[in-house]
């Protein structure tokens, strides 16, 4: 078991608000999380997946009234919609009770579904938490290739060779395609979806093209779209957004797109060991990608992450907008030369940039010119924890 960096963050928001929704892709942690926190404090725990949970909410304000005072901890609460009207009643009514804090964690595994019923009935009621999975500054650095090769599902990290944590992945990408993704009501060909999925794979860390994906699936742009869309919603892909400001540039205005566990990127393409994986030409997408998830999940609640290149060739592999509105601008090289091209410093002017980082495969912080410095991804991972 590992010590979760999201645990201090779930806790916090329990003590100020009613409820709290845990976001993230399923086997990522969120019940092993939530359970460990019922632990410490009087609970009940549900599981809507299951007949038998469901069941007990038929009724659900009969159940939910002697509850009171207790933490409600309902897992994968999407399976059960029509419950938000409720649990809006329930928060109010023990409110009036003196109960105004940690009253319901809500498990889910699909963002958007989950958003628009919980922030309607909601509203001024709940705080939404995503969890990510296993992270750099959890595992320690001296597993970072690990990290990197296998991604941070616990039961992929953990499993106890390179082959049965591939297998594990298989599984999962199995499940999701021929189970969860199905039961969420889409009629995607699970085969139609695994081509897609390995596609972005094969693109990591590339502009959206539609037209060539669409091509290449043989279906209508629009259904692309419809495709992206669910697999962003299931927090499996990641569509980082250019940086909008009007800088006087002729900016890109495609989304770049990341599958968003390293792992599952090298499951969709066959990569089972480290030196399979450098030796792929996926190995610079793979590990910028690795590192932009890493980061954004070290960034401080409210951050905005963009990419930002221009016709001219000015680019910056992530810019973090944090609280405050610091901006911080950030190269990634899979290199221990720390060197940036022409492209970086013009993207910096652009931008006017607080920060600027290089992110290399050197183990030290080292100043590299005009205030940037050249770090670690750990050491990376610490300043925005700091922060």
């Amino acid at each position: 078991m590992y010590s979760r960096q999201i645990n201090r963050t779930v806790i916090s928001a329990l003590e100020e608000q009613a409820a709290v929704v845990l976001l993230g892709p399923r086997q990522v942690g969120k019940t092993t999380l939530a359970l460990e926190i019922a632990d410490a404090r009087p609970s009940v725990y549900l599981d809507l997946e299951r007949e038998a949970d469901r069941q007990v909410l038929i009724e659900p304000d009969l159940y939910l009234d002697e509850q009171a005072g207790k933490l409600v901890i309902l897992d994968e609460v999407q399976q059960m919609p029509g419950l938000f009207a409720s649990l809006r009643g329930q928060i109010d009514m023990r409110r009036r009770k003196g109960f105004r804090t940690g009253q319901f964690l809500l498990l889910g595994s699909a963002s958007n579904v989950l958003l628009h019923q919980s922030a309607e009935s909601l509203a001024g009621r709940v705080r939404y938490v995503e969890m990510p999975p296993l992270q750099l500054d959890e595992v320690g650095r001296d597993r970072l290739n690990e990290l990197w090769l296998r991604g941070g599902f616990p039961d992929s990290f953990q499993a106890a060779s390179n082959r049965a944590s591939l297998s594990w992945r298989e599984d999962f990408l199995r499940t999701y395609l021929e189970r969860d993704i199905p039961a969420l009501g889409p009629r995607i060909p699970a085969t139609t979806l695994r081509r897609f999925w390995t596609m972005l794979a094969h693109a990591q860390g590339g502009l959206l093209n539609a037209a060539a994906l669409a091509e290449g699936l043989g279906v209508s742009g629009q259904t692309i779209g419809r495709y992206l869309d669910l697999l962003v919603d299931l927090m499996l892909v990641r569509r980082l957004a250019p940086w909008h400001e009007n800088v006087g540039k002729r900016l890109v205005k495609s989304p770049k797109i990341y599958v968003r566990d390293s792992g599952l990127v090298h499951a969709l393409l066959g990569l089972g060991s480290l030196e399979s994986l450098l030796g792929h030409p996926v190995v610079g997408g793979s590990w910028e990608g690795f590192c932009i998830e890493t980061i954004i999940a070290a960034a401080p609640a409210g951050t905005e992450p963009f990419f930002y290149r221009t016709s001219a060739g000015a680019e910056l592999d992530l810019v973090l907008r944090l609280p405050g509105d610091e901006i911080w601008a950030i190269e990634i090289k899979r290199t221990t030369a720390p060197k940036v091209s022409r492209g970086f410093h013009l993207a910096v002017e652009d931008i006017r940039a607080d920060r600027k980082l290089l992110v290399y495969a050197g183990d030290r912080d080292i100043p590299v010119a005009n205030d940037l410095r050249a770090m670690p991804l750990d050491m990376v991972v610490a300043q925005l924890r700091k922060g």
